[in-house]
This record gives structure tokens, sequence and C-alpha cells, in this order.
């Protein structure tokens, strides 16, 4: 009973944690993004926790993790949190599993929004946001988690493939539809507020405790190593970005360490319960340097992602998933047939590794694009040249975030 109680504790602080990296990220890309729409980046992360708890209690619950024999489909047994009489292995409450994993639900779509900043219609991402939640990310969770996905043998501790890479490539698929930014690239779109982006970090590195350590489902030794790993990736990242970064632009910069800590953060995910303290690192530094150089190639290939997703959660989310075939150590979480490379297990590991996240890119760009096309040709998804010149905030909600200074403001080109 005692046991049980305490993974019932550890989970529901796990679940506050995570909950709060939406508000995290709203800060993150808030700041990254121009004062103009700041309040708009901030309420589409917000509109998330607005709307996605609903969906997922409704139906995305009982899609992502009902049926627990299932192999491509959770059916709607448990949906409007019906059958939820049973507890999961960890003794935990089945309807605390249902909100830890929601919160989870709420922050993936709410990755994407950064990629299409500055240009896309609210009332497009108020459909686009839940409905994605139902019909990508809740299929591809239950084929990562019990589905056929896992039971062919890839791994994903806390959600590389199922969240980060997920969402990376929708938010690549959604840039590519909105089309370009007025001005971009040759008009420069700095942060407007550092303060913001780097308070952003830090309440994402916190919460991440939870999202990795919390999947675990109890307060163990796997939780505790998760938990160490999450600490080395994050730090290792962003030194390895900041480093590079000094050699190749000759400057350490707030926004390089934090894209960098972010990178580490979305890297280790997938692997934060399989392997050791010091192949984190390793996945960490990885991490920091490839995706450094990922975030500049929209310029060589022209896709205006505005707050870098698809260079820090796509290609960092790929990165992890992948060194879990590398790195993956039995020692650390007792399934001794599923051995990374490094350890004797060969290059199955690695192969399904590629097949879970190669399926996944592949469905989730699909029904993206289908979504975003029909959004596009029934209530349109961009906004209209004026309102993007003149910024979101107003015309979308309203509202200004900063009441002194515009006309500065807007003479700098912010």
């Amino acid at each position: 009973m005692a046991a049980e109680l305490g993974a019932d504790g550890w989970l529901l602080v796990s679940a506050a944690l995570v909950l709060f990296m939406t508000p995290g990220l709203a800060f993150f890309y808030g700041g990254m993004d121009r004062s103009r729409n700041v309040l708009n980046m901030f309420m589409m992360s917000f509109w998330c926790l607005l709307t996605v708890p609903i969906a997922w209690v409704l139906v995305g619950f009982s899609i992502a993790a009902g049926r627990p024999g299932a192999s491509w489909f959770g059916g709607f047994d448990a949906a409007f949190l019906g059958n939820l009489n049973l507890t999961n292995q960890a003794g935990a409450d089945k309807l605390l599993l249902v909100a830890f994993l929601g919160m989870f639900a709420v922050i993936t779509p709410a990755l994407i929004s950064g990629a299409v900043a500055d240009r896309m219609k609210f009332s497009a991402w108020a459909v686009f946001a839940p409905l994605w939640m139902l019909v990508v990310f809740a299929p591809v969770f239950k084929w990562v988690y019990g589905g056929w996905l896992g039971q062919r043998g890839s791994l994903d501790f806390a959600g590389g493939t199922a969240i980060h890479v997920n969402a990376g490539i929708a938010a690549l698929v959604a840039v590519l539809i909105l089309g370009k930014r007025k001005g971009w690239p040759a008009e420069g779109h700095p942060p407007h507020s550092m303060p913001l982006v780097m308070i952003g970090t830090g309440i994402l590195w916190f919460g991440w405790f939870g999202f990795n350590a919390g999947s675990a489902l109890k307060a163990d030794g796997v939780a505790v190593q998760a938990f160490m790993n999450t600490f080395l990736a994050a730090a290792a990242a962003g030194l390895a970005w900041a480093v590079v970064e000094r050699v190749k632009d000759g400057h350490f910069t707030n926004l390089g360490a934090a894209s960098g800590i972010v990178a580490g953060l979305v890297a280790i995910t997938p692997a934060c319960g399989y392997v050791s303290s010091m192949s984190s690192i390793w996945i960490g530094l990885a991490a920091g340097a490839v995706c450094y150089f990922a975030v500049h190639l929209k310029f060589k290939a022209g896709f205006d992602d505005a707050l870098d997703v698809v260079g820090v959660h796509f290609v960092g989310g790929l990165i992890g998933s992948l060194m879990i075939g590398l790195f993956a150590d039995p020692a650390y979480f007792g399934t001794h047939n599923l051995r990374g490379l490094f350890y004797g297990g060969g290059l199955r590991l690695l192969g399904e590794q590629a097949i879970a996240n190669g399926v996944t890119i592949l469905y989730s760009g699909t029904v993206t694009a289908v979504i975003l096309l029909a959004l596009r040709a029934t209530i349109g998804i961009r906004v209209p040249t004026d309102v993007e010149a003149s910024g979101l905030d107003v015309s979308e909600h309203a509202e200004t975030a900063y009441n002194t200074g515009e006309a500065f403001m807007e003479r700098a080109g912010f």
C-alpha cells in the first residue's frame, strides 16, 4: 500500500510539472517572437490548455491508451472516462494516468505553434490544435506505447518519437503549406525579449524532470536515472551549442544556450530511462552540435520555421531516438534482448528505431497536410498581409502586450 501511495504521489507531482511546461513554452516562444505577436504566441499555447484536456478525456485517451492488447487503435471503450476501474502496473489509479498522459497531449500540439508564428489565423489554430491531437498524436502514441511499433521492439521512454518527432514533422509540413512570412529572410526577426526566453527555458527544464522521470510511473531507480540523464543531457547540449556558436559566429549568446538546453532535453526524452549517465552526455553533446546546424538549414532550404521547431524538436527528437540504438544498456531497464549497438546488440534496435520514426514521419506529415489543406479551403489558415504587418495581437485578440514605447518598437522592426 505504501509503495502504491508513493507511486501515486510521484505521478501527481510529475503531472503538475508537465502541466507547468506549457506556460513555460509560451514564455519561451513569446520571448523569441516579435513584441506585436507575443500575446498571440501565449494564446496558442494556452488554447491547448483549454481545449486539449476536454478532447483528451472525451475520446483522446481511449484512442491512445485504450484496449491494452490492440496494435493499431485504442477504440472507444474508455471514451468519456468509461471503464477506468483498472489500475496500471505501477499501482497508480487509472484516472491519474489519464491526467498524467493528458499533460503530454496538451504540450505536443503546442510545440507546433512556434513554427507558424506571425502568420497563422487564430481561428484556424483553434480548430487545428485539438483536432491534430485526436487524429495524429493519439494514434501515434498508441502505436509507440503498447501498439504495433512498440510490439516490434522500438523504444521511446518519454516521447521522443510520439511527441517531438511527431510534432516536429507536423511543424515542417505546416510552414510549407502556410508559406514564408512577409520579408523573410531578408528582414531579421530577432527575439523581442530574451528575459522571457530565459525564464521559459528555466521553466521547461524544471518541468522536464516530471516529463522524463515521471514517465517511470513510480519513484524508483529508473526514475532517478531518467532524472540524472535529463539534467546531464541538457547541460551538455547547451554547452555544445554555445561552443559551436562561439567558434562559428564569435559569440556566446543567451539564445544559443537556451536553444541548446531545449535541444538536449528533447534528445534525451526518448532515451532517458534506457541509457547510462555518461551516454546521456554524449547524446546531449550530439544534439547541441547537430541542432545548431539544423536550425540554419531553413535558410538554405527556404522554409520559414519561425522559432526553430523543426531544427530543435524534429531533429533533436530524431537524434535521441536513433541514439537509443547505439547506447541502450539493459542494466538500466532490465530488457536484456534490447541492446544498443555499443552494448553488443547489433543493428536490430537501431533498425526498429528508424522504422518507428519513419512511420511517424510519414503518418504525421500526411495527416497534418490533409488537415491544413482542408482548413485552407474552408476557413483559411493565413492572416491578410496588412494584419501580418501590423501584428496579430491587436487584430486577433484585441490586446497588446506592452502599452509603452510601441512606436519605438515598431520603428526598430520588432
